[in-house]
């Protein structure tokens, strides 16, 4: 059996190939929709994808089944689980829609699917059983619902779906979920997940790729109120303290839900001239995005361009800034050539940001302008009219700076309506780099900015206040 794991650094999310060395046949879980990785792997190992599936209808990156499928012609499996609400739509027609216990076969390898309510109604993991040397599983792809030392949160489709105190009954399935699934497999089984540490599909994941079920029954903070069967406590302890979901997740779980589009083999980005530049931008028919660090931003950028630094968090950031339901403007990329182009245009990509439509590789004739900046020692005789922590709310929690408010930075262009058209807003995160994100696109939206230079850690550093 041939088992790897594809890793998105930008989005913390984990895909799986998973193929039988015997028959050549491989299945792909939760594909992302930049699809060269998964078609090099078969083809290093002269396999063929047969089939395609995923956990379920996930909220923070849009899936590649229906892109890969199409692409390779692999059959598409889905979950039927979850009631009609978590029902794939009408684009999965010629899907195997599949019910607890359904069982895959590629040669010597079975995958069954498990349904582990909790994360989602539809949740599915999959047991993997390799024929060649065990009659039982081995390994369990769990998707969103047990991660490294945490669990998916239950939250979510409350926070970013439009649901209504969702969340409790999520907390009390995910808990009937280990008990009666999880916890009564060997301890030998390795857990395979979808997420690792810096995913806001939970709130404490850990960086290690995997674990086994005996590991998580006995290190785990949840094992002890499910072995003791502590259900309140469990659901009151799994709910508290999760992080801000980012807005653009329901966008996600609607396109994932309906299917998203297919948009099969694209070229590489086309690249502009600064005269072409300059000419789109005065006729206000492109965006530029400056994918340069802030520190090199605030030297100097494009008038209302959107800082998305790249390539590493571009789907990350770009989602934050660029809605593609409202606004239908192609992107410009500053980058260094087209492989760089293409890379940061894949990440966007897998946040359904389809609009980049070439790259530039230098500013120099453009006319720029310098992002307004205040220093931590000027801040308090500094006029403003909102001091604006964009930061998770429970990094607010654990400091912040007096007299702030927070809003985190993938919920603000979702939230304008809360923020003052008049006066100045001071905003800062940790480092300055979200930070400088999302006061790109405030600008771009005619608001009055200024930075906090180095943001809170600067401001800890040298102003020598106590954080509230």
């Amino acid at each position: 059996m041939l088992l790897e794991r594809i890793y998105d650094h930008d989005l913390a999310q984990a895909s799986y190939f998973v193929g039988c060395q015997a028959n050549g046949e491989a299945i792909v879980v939760d594909p992302r929709r930049d699809l060269d990785v998964y078609l090099d792997i078969a083809a290093r190992n002269q396999m063929t994808i047969t089939a395609v599936t995923e956990t379920h209808i996930h909220a923070d990156y849009l899936s590649g089944t229906r892109e890969l499928a199409a692409r390779t012609g692999a059959a598409i499996y889905v979950s039927d689980e979850g009631g009609p609400d978590w029902t794939y739509g009408a684009a999965f027609d010629g899907a195997v829609r599949m019910k607890d216990g359904h069982t895959m076969t590629l040669g010597n390898i079975t995958v069954k699917a498990v349904h582990t309510p909790g994360h989602t109604p539809e949740h599915l993991s999959f047991l993997i059983t390799d024929g060649a040397q065990a009659d039982s599983p081995g390994f369990m792809l769990t998707g969103d619902f047990v991660f490294v030392g945490d669990l998916g949160r239950p939250d979510l489709l409350d926070e970013a779906a439009g649901g209504v105190d969702t969340r409790f009954d999520g907390a009390h399935d995910i808990f009937a979920s280990l008990r009666d699934r999880f916890l009564t497999l060997p301890d030998y089984v390795q857990v395979l997940p979808a997420h690792g540490a810096g995913s806001a599909c939970g709130k404490a994941l850990g960086a290690v790729a995997s674990s086994t079920v005996g590991y998580e029954r006995k290190f785990a903070w949840w094992s002890h109120y499910v072995t003791n069967d502590d259900e309140q406590g469990f659901v009151d302890e799994l709910l508290n303290g999760q992080p801000d979901a980012h807005a653009y997740f329901a966008r996600m779980k609607i396109q994932n839900r309906q299917g998203p589009q297919v948009i099969g083999a694209i070229d590489e980005p086309l690249q502009f001239t600064t005269d072409q530049v300059a000419a789109a931008l005065r006729d206000d028919t492109a965006i530029l995005i400056d994918t340069r660090h802030n520190s090199e931003v605030h030297r100097g950028t494009v008038p209302r361009s959107l800082n998305v630094p790249g390539p590493d968090k571009a789907a990350s950031y770009g989602a934050w800034v660029y809605d593609p339901e409202s606004e239908t403007r192609p992107l410009i990329l500053l980058a260094a050539d087209a492989q760089a182009a293409t890379e940061i245009r894949n990440h966007l990509l897998r946040v359904g940001i389809d609009t980049v439509a070439g790259f530039v590789t230098t500013l120099d004739g453009l006319d720029l302008v310098t992002p307004k900046l205040v220093s931590p020692k000027e801040l308090d005789t500094f006029e403003h009219r909102l001091l604006l922590d964009v930061r998770n709310k429970t990094e607010f929690a654990d400091g912040h700076i007096p007299g702030a408010e927070q809003l985190s930075g993938g919920r603000i262009m979702w939230s304008l309506a809360s923020l003052p058209r008049e006066g100045t807003i001071v905003t800062y995160c940790q480092t300055g780099v979200r930070n400088s994100v999302v006061a790109s696109a405030l600008r771009r939206e005619g608001y009055d900015v200024a930075e906090l230079e180095g943001s809170y850690a600067n401001w800890v550093s040298q102003s020598g206040a106590v954080a509230a």
